[in-house]
């Protein structure tokens, strides 16, 4: 079954989420009504941060406001031991199903190893785990935990790592779990080159299931298509100056767009690192067949009207 997927996350440095509600009534709103007439079923997945307290309130504010999953950052419990994060999720799977986030400790997130995810996927009420370590080491743990669990066919895997994300996408993981052979898939991406240039985007990921549903041998053109994609993210996400210029990044190609009025951040000392505006204009020049500007540009109007 195709699934679209709508995600919202904010984060908030207090308990009190008063100031979140009307940003995801809005966002949930806005999505009810441009895919009403979808002919694929829609889930809305709203971030949860903080610590446990925060985290539930914001999970129960959620799933009053019709939002299906709650994507779990761990961000805010950086020093804790595994029992503890554990523990943490268990208490929000009480409030809506899981989707699990491994995120890169560049960006805030932390380490979580194999035996963690083990048990994380034990949990009856994961749904999803959003794998973006940047490292095909821990990226492996978590699919093999997930197997292990005995939960590779009903816990659906994403891809956040920015630097593999198609190579992701079409690799099967052929692993022997309690003596008997298990496939698992990678079956969608968030974030990452999903952020912009998002048409293209979507029609790759179509390519790239049809590709994996036939049982096609990989074209040499989509593997040189995923160098350049590995090559466009490094431009808008920043790695040359460990990720500092990732969320600037973004917004300079939506300014460019029309989309934003300017790339500002929450954090106004937050800009673009030195030479990242060149890198946007040289993967720009180099890779045009992967913008989708001409058609934000037909669209532009409508969307902001």
């Amino acid at each position: 079954m195709a699934v679209a997927v709508h995600t919202t996350q904010f984060a908030i440095r207090r308990p009190e989420v008063g100031l979140l509600r009307p940003v995801l009534e809005l966002a949930a709103e806005t999505v009810r009504a441009e895919l009403s007439d979808a002919d694929r079923p829609l889930l809305r997945v709203a971030g949860v941060v903080g610590d446990t307290k925060q985290a539930l309130a914001e999970a129960r504010l959620a799933a009053d406001l019709g939002y299906d999953l709650a994507l779990v950052s761990l961000g805010a419990l950086e020093d804790a031991a595994d029992d503890r994060l554990l523990d943490h999720c268990r208490r929000l799977a009480e409030t809506l199903p899981l989707f699990g986030f491994y995120l890169q400790p560049a960006v805030g997130g932390r380490r979580l190893g194999y035996a963690f995810w083990r048990r994380f996927a034990e949990i009856a009420n994961v749904a999803a785990i959003k794998i973006a370590p940047f490292n095909r080491y821990q990226t492996l743990d978590v699919v093999r935990a997930v197997a292990d669990a005995g939960r590779a066919g009903d816990i659906a895997l994403y891809t956040g790592n920015d630097d593999a994300i198609v190579h992701d996408l079409l690799t099967p993981y052929h692993l022997v779990v309690r003596g008997q052979p298990v496939t698992a898939r990678i079956v969608g991406g968030l974030l990452g080159h999903w952020a912009v240039w998002t048409r293209g985007a979507a029609r790759l990921l179509a390519e790239i299931h049809a590709v994996v549903a036939h049982e096609r041998p990989v074209p040499a053109e989509l593997l040189a298509r995923a160098a350049a994609i590995t090559d466009a993210n490094a431009a808008f996400f920043d790695p040359a100056h460990d990720f500092a210029g990732s969320i600037a990044g973004i917004h300079e190609v939506l300014r460019r767009q029309g989309l934003l009025a300017g790339r500002w951040c929450l954090d106004p000392g937050e800009d673009l690192s030195p030479g990242q505006a060149a890198e946007i204009d040289r993967v720009y020049a180099s890779y045009p067949g992967l913008n989708d500007d001409d058609f934000v540009a037909a669209h532009l109007d409508r969307w902001l009207s």
